[in-house]
């Protein structure tokens, strides 16, 4: 399992996995959206900006799904990623997710000069809030009615990781 940058060819899988319900499973579904986005910001800029960076999860020699982080911060003196994670349905329950957003901070730590990593899931994604704890993030607290999911609000579990954080 490694990671790379979105290649053209990995395009039309996402576009599919992110117009597909079944594919991007339980915690991932919030109705349609415009599945050319990710190819004109890959036009734009190779998924790869100021803004967000989009790697693809390679398994086997195939694509297995994508992590990303986005830019985020109250500051303009200090920003911070927000990391994501989203794998094809054949590859998912293997640790590929695990491994995959170890390497994403691997890299995010040693390429871009930010303190603190974020990520969130849905309160009841217990899977994702293990794997974040393993990696060594910290659970900062439950973010009530953050989205808006199958007709309902949901809360959201919040998880930082700071470059000085020791890490498993």
């Amino acid at each position: 399992m490694s990671l790379r940058p979105i290649a053209e060819a990995d395009l039309a899988v996402i576009e599919e996995m992110v117009n597909d319900p079944e594919a991007l499973g339980e915690f991932q579904w919030y109705g349609w959206r415009d599945p050319q986005r990710f190819r004109r910001q890959w036009v734009e800029g190779g998924l790869l900006d100021d803004r967000q960076w989009m790697l693809a999860v390679v398994v086997g020699g195939g694509f297995g799904g994508f992590v990303a982080a986005s830019r985020s911060g109250v500051r303009p003196s200090a920003p911070y990623w927000s990391i994501g994670v989203q794998l094809r349905p054949q590859v998912r329950g293997r640790g590929i997710g695990t491994r995959a957003q170890r390497l994403l901070v691997d890299y995010l730590f040693a390429h871009s000069p930010v303190m603190r990593l974020e990520a969130d899931t849905e309160a009841g994604n217990l899977a994702e809030q293990r794997v974040l704890e393993k990696l060594g993030f910290t659970r900062e607290g439950v973010q009530r009615a953050v989205t808006f999911r199958g007709g309902e609000w949901r809360d959201v579990v919040r998880y930082s990781l700071l470059r000085t954080d020791p890490r498993p």
